[in-house]
């Protein structure tokens, strides 16, 4: 017989920037010798989501002079 599980409220972290990094990678091997004891446990399910958005900005200059004097002269 299965139960529905507990589902607590999520918890919501604030938003994270992130940064693009490259990694390499070597394989170390280990090796775990394993005994095994049956142990009844209650777990907790802490389910991450990393929701992400990007944004564009556009920039636009303006320059504005103050000419003294007389304007263009004509060709």
């Amino acid at each position: 017989m299965h139960c529905r599980p507990n589902m607590m409220a999520p918890i919501v972290h604030p938003t994270k920037c992130c940064v693009n990094n490259t990694y390499s990678q070597t394989v170390v091997p280990h090796i775990h010798p394993t005994h095994t004891t049956n142990v009844n446990h209650h777990m907790y399910k802490h389910l991450h989501y990393y929701p992400q958005t990007q944004s564009v900005a556009n920039e636009t200059y303006h320059q504005h002079f103050n000419c003294m004097g007389p304007g263009p002269m004509p060709r």
